[in-house]
């Protein structure tokens, strides 16, 4: 176990984890929500460091991310655990778990794992995703700042679920981020993922602002997140808060855990990306290969990048990130150059 950061010590041998809005406090013995984290003797600590339970060498384009060197590949971890408690969780098998799970698996110290990244081809550099990489910090950073000395690129797949001072503290060592936003609706998150909107949208504002890559994924999920009020009310906030060069995933949902909703009709994620694209730049479909997922100049319309499933090709952009076709700045980072 590695002693965890972001908590502060109590009366009678509790402590406080400050490292989520959750804000636990476990006594002695007891585990904080996200079931990776347990007080011990008056000190927290986090069993999952080091813990993996994926390692995959996986295009960019799988995070999702569209706009961040397309066409690359990045070497992706995952440990266990979460910080929600989502029903409709498509990495339940991970996420959701039994403390025990941490005994039954080898440590990987980050130098070992850094040094992996670096001997694949085409690799730039460390995805943290899978489960929720908030849960896994400790290791996460230890690992980012390893990344960083070599020159590759870290990237952050997130439900966003972090509170102010643990994210900002990431900014120096992470390169992209792509945060899943569940909904625009706080009862949503209080009833199907134990959590809460707002501590995500600060999340979301504070990369926005931060200057860092950021894309969106939303998932439509049928009877629950699909009101077409409500997506006008979270397209034009996306627009306000992070502008209207954002990028937005709009995934399809399938029944997986507690959830048995019917999957998502492709008609409602073309009914989505229609009101978003009054908006937002660049949306694209997820979980969706019967759609068109390319990237258009939103000015002229040229063909700017290529996709067939993962594999991405750059059409129309040029030097300076430019369209080749109006000369349009494309939002992204391309041949290591952000726009």
């Amino acid at each position: 176990m590695q002693e965890a950061l972001y908590y502060k010590q109590l009366d009678k041998n509790k402590v406080q984890c400050l490292l989520c809005p959750h804000l636990c406090k476990p006594g002695p013995g007891q585990y904080g929500k996200c079931r990776t984290r347990v007080n011990q003797g008056g000190k927290l600590y986090t069993e999952s460091y080091g813990i993996l339970s994926a390692i995959s060498s996986d295009p960019v384009e799988k995070k999702p991310l569209y706009h961040f060197q397309p066409g690359s590949r990045i070497l992706s971890i995952g440990s266990f655990g979460c910080n929600l408690t989502c029903d409709f969780c498509q990495n339940c098998e991970i996420s959701q778990i039994d403390q025990k799970i941490f005994s039954q698996h080898p440590f990987r110290a980050p130098e070992d794992l850094v040094g992996k990244a670096g001997l694949h081809r085409n690799n730039i550099g460390l995805a943290y995703t899978y489960n929720e990489p908030t849960v896994y910090y400790e290791y996460m950073i230890s690992c980012a700042a390893l990344i960083k000395e070599r020159n590759l690129s870290n990237v952050m797949v997130t439900n966003g679920y972090i509170n102010t001072t643990p994210l900002e503290d990431l900014f120096p060592y992470m390169d992209a981020f792509n945060v899943d936003l569940k909904s625009f609706r706080n009862t949503f998150y209080i009833k199907r993922s134990g959590a809460s909107l707002h501590p995500v949208l600060e999340t979301i504002s504070k990369i926005a602002r931060s200057g860092l890559h950021l894309e969106l994924t939303f998932l439509i999920i049928p009877g629950h997140n699909d009101g077409e009020t409500e997506w006008k009310e979270m397209i034009k906030w996306i627009a306000d808060h992070c502008g209207r060069g954002t990028i937005l995933h709009v995934s399809r949902y399938f029944p997986c855990f507690k959830m048995n909703s019917p999957p998502t009709p492709l008609y409602t994620i073309e009914r989505f990306m229609n009101l978003a694209r009054l908006q937002i730049d660049y949306v694209y479909p997820g979980n969706s290969p019967q759609l068109d997922n390319h990237t258009y100049c939103p000015s002229c319309g040229n063909l700017l990048i290529e996709r067939f499933l993962y594999e991405s090709t750059l059409k129309g952009i040029g030097p300076g990130n430019q369209c080749t076709s109006c000369k349009r700045e494309v939002v992204g980072v391309f041949n290591n150059t952000e726009v």
